[in-house]
């Protein structure tokens, strides 16, 4: 009986040393990051690409039980995108469960009892992602080592986590500028241009405007993330990892700087500087010096990765770590300066900066060790706090839902009838990409003495996410703020004010006092209105030209071999009241029904050609300048060209210089400065290849284009060049002030337009103008040519001016901040007609495509277009 105990006891003392194996055995089977590389994540000189990056994840996902590899969606340019669920085993297999609480707390599916028992039997879910700003190199490498420290690591730490914590991890954010600026650093190694920025941008169409994406969510990266954060997994705190801190620091973390938006619920406040507070005490005892807090980031705007969060009650993270790039560099610490980020002192005294780095090497694997340092601070607070935290967004949830009985509104209505119903229902579509939840009328109903049809979309304003709902459709006042008494004013962190219904020209009505309206509920994607093809069509079909969608279809039709006019004037056919500028189509394989009912066209059949004048134009030829220096706003601009079907080519300088430019109806300069227009990088900057600008010989070129009979169309900062290098009387109104007395920071400014001008047909009267320190025009009196080496630019006749738009004169600030705009832009042109030798010049004195977001202002970019393809 002895023996048998003893030998019992030596079965189970193997049992034990068997289990505690377990873990090791795991770690050595799941592949590390330098396994598959062939080398550290970090070290000098080295980066992953794409292709590897994707393959450890796979590689980690089948080797380990703690992780889940999901495709979540694809890229731009077709690229794969993924996340990572990490987590214990255990976890693991119940994500519906821990996705399911998460969801019934964030959006107050259940009563506090109830919230109360699920914050102590959920998991704090919490957002983890790397890779979003290319150029910001280490993020998207550490992560592959966040992820298999995570999965593997045995620590007291690691493993109550794992418990505690569903870790979604995006590896990398923004694939497709990855591969171009990795290949980019690989191909300029030993050179002097190796640490410099591809001369292209690294997201296809928006570059660094990846992060300003997050509530428009137009392109595919944004969209397939906006799921699971807003529509899915609802995470309690989301965490960008960013690049570069200021110099002569690590990191910046939070709490970040003022002003606060008063709709983020004042608790996301204090959440935030508890993160950061965390993260700075966890460098200061790992002797990790250079963590700096309060510094220029700040809690207004809405729109980037970090700051959307706090519209939805979660806590969103920024941090911007030092050293973006894999070359190594030396800080001499005998010139540590005094301050760092504009004023913080460099000797410990300053309660954001309370140990300051003194300098000396430093390398990329640094930045990553401070990334990892910042995220295990961040999921370890996750882990002790999980309970409150899933409460807490419960409690901010609810407490939106009762601000909306006591303050109101009640309700917002977007009813049927619009100036563009297009827009309307891309509107829907923005707030509930979003996260927000909305009806739709089934039966007429009557409020504020206005009817309104079913199908009408009514938005409830008692819902979790009613701070992100009233910041998008209301009005943004941003704070009167100045660096220091009597100096300029203290910049907003990007914009003042993005009023969507502003821009995009829809009109939202409020609902003050509860209703009875018979409504249902909208599933995923709102469907454009039923659309209608009304009358016989021997002549053809009437577009109108109040909606954007007329274009797409226009543009397709002539694509499918169709013919198209635009009309100079309005006119009935029957009942029905046809627009000026209008468009006429017929022909074609395209089918008018399919694309009424793709957009929700009303069309006209017409039976006989109306008595009016029109123009007929053929598929229009854009060319689009591209310059070397990587330019968003031609990004943007290409993104609206390929949206609405344009034919549209690239044009570089040397496209300009020597191409044959008369094959273009129209050619574009996005906004961009005069200085870097004309020179572009110099050959300190970059490889030979991508220097230079346009130059004279381009500006010769252009000239030339626009007096034989081109059109030549310029955006905000590109107009001055325009201006400058033709000789054009105008001026900038706006040109030498200073800040102190005129200052518009990415507002919203209320503008008038003639909308008998073919350029602006279809417009509405007055719209909001996207003003991004933008200008304002004078017209001058044409001063005598005197001789120099532009005068074979300059020696066109005197151009007749065209005014098409003028900034209002009064109670021009519509939505964000202003100074000094009734003295200095009120009245004046906003945008104008240079004729030009037998062509013409379009200048905006703003930027009518800002981010894909001001569709109020597309039709203005669309007239030019047509207008140069007429025949």
């Amino acid at each position: 009986m002895i023996l048998k105990n003893s030998r019992r006891k030596v079965v189970v003392l193997t049992i034990a040393l068997a289990m505690s194996c377990i873990p090791m055995i795991m770690a050595q089977n799941v592949p590390s990051p330098e396994d598959v590389y062939g080398f550290k994540v970090g070290a000098d000189y080295k980066l992953a690409d794409y292709t590897q990056i994707e393959d450890y994840l796979s590689k980690l996902d089948d080797a380990s039980n703690r992780v889940k590899k999901v495709e979540i969606g694809t890229t731009v340019l077709g690229r794969k995108m993924y996340i990572l669920f990490i987590s214990s085993e255990q976890n693991l297999t119940q994500l519906d469960k821990w996705k399911d609480i998460s969801t019934k707390l964030a959006r107050v599916q259940v009563t506090e009892d109830e919230a109360l028992k699920l914050s102590e039997e959920g998991k704090a879910i919490v957002w983890v992602d790397g890779g979003m700003h290319s150029t910001e190199l280490a993020h998207g490498q550490m992560t592959s080592e966040l992820a298999y420290t995570l999965a593997t690591s045995e620590t007291t730490e690691m493993k109550k986590i794992r418990e505690n914590v569903i870790t979604i991890l995006m590896p990398v954010m923004n694939p497709d500028g990855l591969d171009i600026v990795v290949d980019w650093y690989r191909k300029n190694m030993g050179t002097a241009y190796e640490t410099s920025r591809p001369p292209i941008l690294y997201h296809y169409y928006m570059g660094h405007d990846n992060n300003r994406d997050w509530f428009m969510n137009t392109m595919p990266e944004t969209y397939n993330v906006t799921k699971i954060l807003y529509n899915e997994w609802y995470p309690q705190i989301v965490y960008n990892h960013h690049q570069s801190s200021p110099s002569w620091t690590k990191i910046s973390l939070p709490p970040y700087a003022d002003p606060v938006n008063p709709k983020i619920h004042p608790a996301i406040t204090a959440a935030v500087s508890e993160v950061g507070s965390a993260m700075t005490k966890r460098f200061s005892l790992e002797n990790m010096p250079g963590a700096i807090a309060d510094n220029f980031y700040t809690m207004f705007w809405n729109g980037g990765g970090r700051t959307v969060p706090y519209y939805h009650n979660m806590i969103g993270i920024l941090t911007e770590t030092g050293h973006t790039t894999p070359t190594p560099r030396f800080y001499d610490p005998e010139k540590l300066p005094k301050t760092v980020a504009g004023d913080t002192p460099t000797d410990g005294t300053d309660i954001m900066y309370p140990d300051p780095w003194k300098g000396g090497e430093s390398h990329f694997r640094d930045a990553v060790d401070y990334m990892l340092t910042a995220t295990w601070a961040t999921l370890d607070l996750a882990a002790d706090r999980k309970s409150n935290y899933l409460h807490n967004i419960y409690k901010m949830g609810a407490s939106a839902i009762e601000k909306s009985k006591t303050e109101g509104p009640y309700a917002y209505v977007i009813g049927k009838d619009q100036w563009d119903a297009f827009e309307s229902v891309n509107l829907v579509n923005v707030l509930l990409k979003g996260g927000i939840e909305i009806e739709k009328a089934t039966k007429s109903f009557e409020a504020n003495d206005k009817k309104y049809e079913a199908g009408s979309y009514v938005i409830y304003a008692g819902q979790a996410f009613r701070p992100y709902l009233m910041d998008l459709l209301e009005k943004q006042n941003y704070p009167t703020r100045f660096q220091y008494p009597g100096g300029p004013p203290d910049t907003p962190y990007d914009l003042a004010g993005w009023t969507l219904p502003f821009q995009m020209g829809v009109a939202v009505d409020k609902i003050a006092a509860p209703m009875e309206i018979a409504t249902e509920k909208v599933a995923d994607v709102a469907k454009y209105y039923e659309g209608e093809v009304k009358g016989k069509a021997s002549f053809g079909y009437a577009l109108s030209a109040n909606t954007n969608a007329s274009v797409i279809a226009t543009n397709k039709i002539l694509k499918a071999g169709g013919t198209a006019y635009k009309t100079k004037a309005a006119f009935k056919s029957g009942k029905t009241t046809i627009p000026a500028g209008s468009y006429i189509v017929s022909g074609g394989s395209a089918s008018i029904d399919a694309l009424a009912s793709e957009y929700g066209l009303e069309v006209t059949g017409l039976s006989a050609e109306p008595k009016i004048e029109m123009t007929k134009i053929h598929l229009p030829k854009v060319g689009l300048y591209k310059s070397w220096v990587s330019n968003m706003d031609e990004g943007w601009t290409r993104f609206i060209m390929d949206e609405y079907a344009f034919e549209t080519d690239t044009l570089h300088d040397k496209d300009i210089q020597t191409a044959d430019l008369s094959q273009y109806d129209v050619l574009i300069l996005p906004s961009q400065r005069v200085k870097s227009l004309l020179h572009g990088n110099s050959t300190l900057e970059m490889p030979e290849k991508f220097t230079g600008g346009l130059g004279l010989e381009g500006s010769v070129a252009l000239s030339n284009y626009v007096k034989n009979g081109g059109t030549l169309m310029a955006f905000d900062e590109a107009s001055n060049y325009v201006i400058e290098q033709f000789g054009l009387p105008i001026k900038d109104a706006t040109a030498g002030t200073d800040n102190k007395q005129f200052f518009i920071p990415g507002s919203l400014i209320k503008t008038g337009f003639d909308t008998t001008h073919p350029l602006a047909f279809g417009m509405q009267d007055t719209v909001a103008v996207s003003f991004n320190k933008s200008r304002a025009f004078e017209i001058e009196k044409q001063e005598k040519k005197g001789e120099g080496g532009t005068e074979d630019i300059k020696d066109a006749p005197a151009p007749e001016i065209e005014v098409i738009a003028n900034y209002a004169e009064k109670d021009l600030l519509m939505s964000g901040w202003a100074m000094g705009e009734k003295k200095y832009i009120a009245k004046k042109p906003a945008m104008v007609k240079a004729k030009y030798g037998k062509g013409a010049v379009v200048l905006f004195a703003f930027r009518p495509q800002f981010r894909a977001q001001p569709r109020g202002t597309y039709k203005l970019i669309f007239n030019t277009i047509y207008e140069g393809a007429s025949d």
